[in-house]
């Protein structure tokens, strides 16, 4: 006779769904264990709904077996857009937002189903930070696997290596033959975008942090261990972390959120690391500037450290080249040796960041897709984040290691500004007027930022545009902006600029004609005219003047109609930090 205290109205449909998924339905009053997932209307997503539905299996398998009294659940998914698809479009402003969205509905099944263990599987580039920010807030175990990348495609008429970011910088190609070849054949399977872009930056750094096993990172996404191996090595970390009772803020803390930022450096990661990190660590309960690092040491680190890998975009190669000489376990051998990172740190197999390289027993660099520290790709590090008169918040982000030209003897960039109050209208003029761009323009894009937009697109067709325009002109066309980046974007271009124009910032008063200096030295972003106090009062008055006719927002801010985008305009965080749709 069973002594369980059966509650008819709650249970019955708990003991349905047991007999659904094949469990016993003594074991519905145990803790809840369950499987989430990403998707998406990308090929990113492809492969989510296979290796969920495996490691629910595994999940289901090894509670039986062990008779660990859980009770298993259906998976849960969360779904964000496709970033490479709606780059360009009004639509983009949804990506960003997707990560805000992904969190409260991860919460929503996290919470509302009251998981006390966790599996995700993750991909594409926000929804996997608004899922580990779900499972920090949560913070019951929990592992994550990405999903894994997308292998490159070829030109089936040069065998050149192409893949999405390669797509969109010959956009504007004059050959339409070779457009629609690359179209048709840069993304030949499934998985994220495979290069340094985003999704990768921060699935390395997730790893790092603690929450997924880090010989997980690399490989493609159609890697037969993500079925056959994978899913049973989670379970393990799952069991691992139950039984020690270990939760998500016992692995992520400052130490083990400055390895990650250092492990972005080095792999010169996307400039997206410094909006997603804020909001990972604000899940956790850090602040990031104030306990992790301070914008003067991440400036200190990037200009001391070096960037090890020769990856796409400012590289050659993709993740999976990365994980053919050894993945992750390799960089952070290095980086452990050279005593730049801590590997006391907790992870999610039960080991420390050391213990765990340790055992992977990873290969010494190769030296031409994996660099050692003694003969680095680069020689300094990835990103630097500006302060300066155009960026007083100081965390205006710039990725050093996708500058191609530009920067005289003085280690700067002076150029005249041309300014445009959206992306569409650079779009328009990049379009219908390639040849009205200058060597040492300074584009400025405004109005684009967390709550002008809003939701921050990133803008990666406008400079895929501009780097085409300038390796074929051999000029150089800089940009800056209060909107963000995609990972793929190369050229000297500047994100984040704050505060954003929409806030009054200084970017909104910028003109047409402007000097602006990009000083790598100093780490500043200056406007000369700008300097002049009272060139300065005459344009805030003039702006806020125009607000006020405007009844209170500037006639260039867009309006929108949208739900969403009204809370995002209404409730988006600075980006410098984390640009998030604050509570």
């Amino acid at each position: 006779m069973s002594t369980t205290i059966w509650k008819p109205g709650q249970d019955c449909q708990a003991v349905a769904t047991a007999h659904l998924l094949g469990q016993d339905p003594d074991d519905v009053h145990g803790d809840t264990w369950g499987v989430v997932g990403t998707l998406g209307d990308s090929i990113c997503y492809g492969g989510v709904a296979d290796k969920v539905s495996a490691v629910h299996e595994e999940l289901g398998r090894r509670i039986r077996e062990r008779e660990l009294h859980r009770r298993l659940i259906a998976p849960s998914f969360a779904s964000g857009i496709s970033d490479g698809q709606r780059n360009g479009t009004p639509q983009m402003r949804y990506s960003l937002i997707g990560r805000e969205t992904v969190h409260d509905g991860m919460l929503v099944h996290l919470e509302g189903s009251d998981l006390q263990g966790v599996i995700a599987v993750v991909a594409c580039d926000k929804p996997p930070v608004g899922t580990v920010a779900a499972l920090l807030e949560h913070n019951v175990p929990a592992v994550v696997m990405s999903d894994g990348s997308i292998r490159p495609g070829h030109d089936p008429e040069t065998g050149e290596t192409i893949d999405l970011v390669g797509c969109f910088q010959v956009a504007s190609d004059p050959d339409l033959a070779k457009r629609e070849r690359w179209a048709r054949h840069a993304c030949p399977g499934i998985g994220s975008c495979g290069g340094m872009f985003t999704y990768n930056t921060m699935q390395s750094f997730i790893a790092t942090i603690g929450l997924e096993p880090v010989h997980m990172v690399a490989p493609g996404s159609d890697d037969p261990r993500r079925l056959e191996l994978f899913p049973e090595q989670l379970v393990d970390c799952l069991q691992v972390m139950s039984d020690r009772g270990l939760r998500p803020r016992d692995l992520v803390t400052p130490a083990a959120l400055r390895n990650a930022t250092i492990v972005a450096i080095v792999m010169g990661g996307s400039t997206n690391v410094l909006l997603h990190a804020p909001k990972i660590a604000g899940a956790a309960g850090i602040d990031f500037w104030a306990d992790v690092m301070s914008p003067a040491e991440f400036n200190r680190l990037s200009h001391s450290l070096p960037v090890l890998i020769n990856a796409r975009p400012f590289g050659q190669y993709s993740m999976v080249d990365i994980e053919d000489r050894g993945g992750l376990p390799v960089i952070l051998q290095e980086l452990l040796g050279a005593g730049l990172i801590d590997g006391s740190t907790m992870t999610c197999t039960g080991q420390t960041l050391a213990e765990q390289v340790a055992s992977l027993d990873p290969p010494a660099p190769d030296g031409d897709v994996i660099h050692p520290m003694s003969a680095p790709f680069k020689d300094t590090g990835g990103l630097r984040v500006l302060g300066g008169n155009l960026s007083p918040d100081g965390g205006a982000v710039l990725k050093l290691a996708g500058v191609e030209g530009g920067i005289d003897a003085n280690n700067q960039f002076v150029g005249k500004a041309r300014v445009f109050n959206s992306e569409v209208d650079l779009l328009a003029a990049l379009i219908d007027q390639p040849e009205s761009f200058a060597d040492h323009d300074m584009v400025v894009i405004r109005y684009e930022g967390p709550r002008g937009a809003p939701g921050m697109p990133e803008m990666l067709d406008p400079t895929s545009r501009i780097t085409a325009l300038c390796r074929e002109r051999g000029i150089t066309v800089a940009l800056l902006t209060d909107a963000r980046f995609s990972g793929g974007s190369v050229g000297l271009v500047i994100g984040h600029v704050g505060p954003e124009a929409a806030a009054g910032g200084p970017i909104a008063l910028v003109e047409d004609g402007d000097t602006i200096v990009v000083d790598l030295n100093a780490d500043t972003l200056m406007c000369q005219e700008l300097q002049d106090p009272e060139v300065f009062r005459t344009r805030q008055e003039r702006w806020q003047a125009e607000v006020d006719a405007a009844g209170g927002l500037h006639p260039n801010v867009r309006p929108v109609d949208s739900r969403l985008l009204k809370r995002m305009r209404a409730l988006a965080s600075p980006a410098i930090e984390g640009a998030g749709m604050t509570t």
